[in-house]
């Protein structure tokens, strides 16, 4: 999936390479690539690949990785859909300038 693309800059993803033990954990459970080993640590190819399932922080043993999982475009598409409902709009997005 190296063609994936999520919006530009609003992954969730966060990664501290000072807790990163190199265990490739990441990268074998990334769905899109994201992960990639360099001297001994993994670190970010990608961000904006990520789809925040998750996968890379429930497996990362030294909790290197955070990331908000579903909050990504599975959310994004989700509030574009009910935002288009009227009565939604009005629970979903009370202070939207939209009638």
């Amino acid at each position: 999936m190296k063609t994936f693309r999520h919006l530009p800059d609003v992954a969730t993803l966060c990664f501290d390479k000072n807790l990163c033990i190199g265990c490739g954990n990441c990268l074998d459970v990334c769905p899109h690539q994201v992960f990639a080993l360099q001297d001994g640590k993994a670190l970010i190819l990608d961000r904006d690949a990520c789809m925040e399932c998750g996968a890379c922080m429930t497996n990362c043993p030294v909790e290197a990785v955070y990331v908000r999982p579903g909050v990504g475009c599975a959310q994004a598409i989700l509030y574009g859909w009910l935002v288009k409902v009227p009565i939604l709009r009005k629970v979903l997005s009370p202070d939207s300038c939209c009638p």
